[in-house]
């Protein structure tokens, strides 16, 4: 269970933590091109020779005003086909399909790249490897940094395949109404489809294609000119089937016939002339299930401040490096205030721009949050009772409104994803790790250099370092609110939070599709509402209290609070309460204060529901007290007058 989960990796103290390797967007792609020669038609190529190992079979490949670049290539090994081809139909020479200007995806993704459509689901005629097998055919799947693994980036035939195609089964009759392609994601390879025909079947042998409407002929669709745009094609008439069919026709000279695709299609209607039941909504909860823009989601929010006034605050943290404000939803029984003693707790979404489904959550959070509250429900109550909760649903709102133009099934995989500046927030965050596992290797931590309030490195504060708005932003709304627990709905500044603040932050990853369509919304929804709700209730678990002045009762603030076995620390906000996330057990505990004796204590946590109260009085050293008299001008006591007598006679 993904609460459970969540539990166990927020309790854990960080661990060395690497970055991933460069992906292939992040890198230098220009595509090589084939010939340099006028017109943008399709024109017939001469003949490939035999000796390069490719077929002799004349195909049809773009012809595109450019000059000729030559690259060298990485060799790449075949395979041999590990399936077995369909007898496909034949068809006479066909013209390239009219395409409409502007073209609108009316049917939804049958899900190859969210994983609704299964590995068993695909087949093709042949593939060069496993790893470039049918199942790897989903749009926007990426690939490790060396080809030829077993989960490379899109589906490849083999080079001598003369009639190569790649097929979905999508197990009942469906209404095809269009598809959208890629080329193979790889910093190796050039190698994508140009263009296709496609094909249905009801049973997978007697296949019938898409007809162009003007021509009657079959229908050639355009593909693609780069690996990672996608590109849609809406079919001249949606077509009933149960299988559908893509026929390369034309690929990058050179290359190989690679494609990532992802296939649109609506549920077939019943004798009632409703939908199947398994496409129906996946939530009862009334809320406003679609994607929304800046514009839309300041009204949603705006809308749940109108609704709840009394446990809601909307604050703006910074503003986007294009001026949109940061808003949070702060919801609480007493908004806008720290109560002594109670936690804090936020949730992130959005860092990459085109990530939508984390910023959808917390819009839909806050709507349910606010409607339960409302409707008396009891866990929402005392969530909201002894939690004070922030939820930031767009951190990268520049990314996510150029996203959001495209829509969820043409953003692609890197568009919106970094904000307006090109900076990717995921890596914008200070290294705190790496001056912290040298220090450990020293033997210099915790007594010469703390495990925990890192403080931000010399480089990183610098004028001109590449340091983002939002970013900044970020980091200063963690200092000024005393979080205890986080979770960011996909990004790497879980570590940067655990070192230079007290807050325990997890990254969670939601969906294999970044930018999913709107009717899976009420799915994803069912899928994550329990565990976000239980996550927040994780806050309760551990030890709890406030550090004070034994004289005074005062609060300490910063005060250090240390669990005997554990390698980091917390320390105490500006009244002196504290939070330490822990699992049941007995813990010993030190509190400890600058100019403060330390006092140590045992703290039991059970599995009761609630923290374990660890409240904690210090005494102030003779030396504190004996400053902060003389600081007031007043009246030594008699212990204090001798000791400094003996002070100054040393002198």
């Amino acid at each position: 269970m993904w609460g459970v989960l969540f539990a166990l990796a927020a309790l854990a103290p960080a661990g060395r933590l690497g970055l991933g390797a460069p992906s292939a967007s992040m890198l230098d792609l220009t595509p090589p091109t084939t010939t340099e020669a006028s017109g943008s038609t399709l024109a017939p190529a001469q003949p490939p020779s035999k000796a390069n190992g490719t077929s002799a079979q004349r195909v049809l490949v773009p012809v595109i005003k450019k000059k000729v670049i030559v690259r060298k290539r990485k060799k790449v090994i075949r395979f041999s086909p590990s399936l077995t081809a369909r007898p496909s139909v034949t068809t006479s020479r066909p013209r390239t399909l009219e395409i409409p200007k502007k073209q609108e995806p009316g049917c939804p993704p049958l899900g190859l790249e969210s994983l609704k459509v299964s590995d068993s689901q695909f087949e093709a005629s042949s593939s060069q490897s496993y790893g470039l097998g049918p199942h790897r055919g989903r749009l926007n799947i990426q690939s490790g940094l060396e080809d030829g693994d077993l989960y490379d980036g899109a589906w490849c035939a083999e080079e001598q395949d003369d009639e190569p195609w790649f097929q979905v089964d999508a197990k009942k009759p469906v209404r095809f109404s269009g598809i959208i392609t890629q080329g193979r994601n790889s910093i190796w390879r050039y190698d994508w489809v140009t263009s296709y025909k496609v094909q249905f079947s009801n049973d997978s042998w007697n296949w019938w294609g898409s007809r162009n409407l003007s021509t009657g002929m079959d229908a050639v669709f355009p593909a693609n000119s780069d690996p990672e745009t996608p590109v849609l094609n809406l079919l001249p008439e949606p077509q009933v089937a149960r299988y559908i069919r893509l026929l390369p026709q034309t690929w990058l000279q050179g290359g190989a016939s690679c494609l990532r695709a992802e296939i649109l299609a609506c549920p077939v209607l019943d004798s009632t002339g409703l939908p199947p039941e398994a496409y129906a909504p996946g939530s009862s909860d009334t809320l406003d299930f679609r994607h929304h823009n800046y514009k839309d989601m300041r009204k949603l929010m705006q809308q749940v401040n109108d609704q709840c006034p009394n446990i809601t605050r909307i604050y703006s943290i910074g503003k986007s490096y294009r001026g949109l404000k940061l808003y949070v939803m702060e919801m609480s029984d007493h908004p806008g205030e720290h109560e002594l003693g109670e936690p804090e707790v936020r949730y992130v979404a959005g860092m990459h721009g085109n990530e939508a489904l984390g910023r959808e959550l917390l819009l839909l959070l806050m709507q349910f949050l606010c409607h339960e509250y409302l409707r008396g429900n009891p866990r929402v109550t005392r969530l909201l009772t002894e939690t004070r909760i922030h939820l930031l649903p767009s951190m990268n709102p520049d990314g996510y409104e150029i996203a959001y133009r495209k829509g969820s099934e043409l953003a692609g995989w890197a568009e919106g994803r970094w904000t307006y500046q090109g900076i990717d927030l995921n890596h914008n965050f200070a290294d705190l790790n790496t001056p912290l596992w040298d220090a450990e290797d020293d033997g210099l931590v915790p007594h010469t250099v703390p495990n925990h309030h890192l403080p931000l490195p010399t480089y990183y504060t610098l004028p001109n370092a590449t340091v983002a708005p939002e970013t900044w932003a970020v980091i200063h709304w963690m200092k000024r609110i005393p979080f205890v627990l986080s979770a960011n709905l996909h990004g790497g500044m879980n570590d940067f939070s655990y070192l230079h603040t007290n807050c325990f932050e997890i990254t969670v990853e939601l969906s294999c599709d970044k930018f999913p369509h709107e009717n899976e919304l009420p799915q994803e929804w069912e899928n994550n509402k329990d565990a976000l709700l239980t996550y927040l209730e994780q806050v309760r678990m551990g030890i709890a209290g406030v550090v004070r002045d034994k004289d005074t009762e005062a609060g300490i603030a910063d005060a250090v609070i240390s669990v005997d076995g554990i390698n980091h620390d917390v320390t105490t906000a500006r009244d002196g309460d504290y939070w330490r996330l822990l699992t049941p057990g007995d813990y010993s505990v030190t509190a400890s204060a600058e100019g403060y004796h330390s006092v140590t204590r045992n703290c039991r946590v059970t599995f009761e529901e609630g923290p374990f109260p660890c409240n904690f009085l210090l005494t102030k050293t003779p030396k504190q007290r004996l400053r902060e008299l003389l600081t007031a001008k007043a009246k030594l006591p008699p212990d204090l007058r001798r000791r400094l007598e003996r002070l100054r006679g040393k002198k």
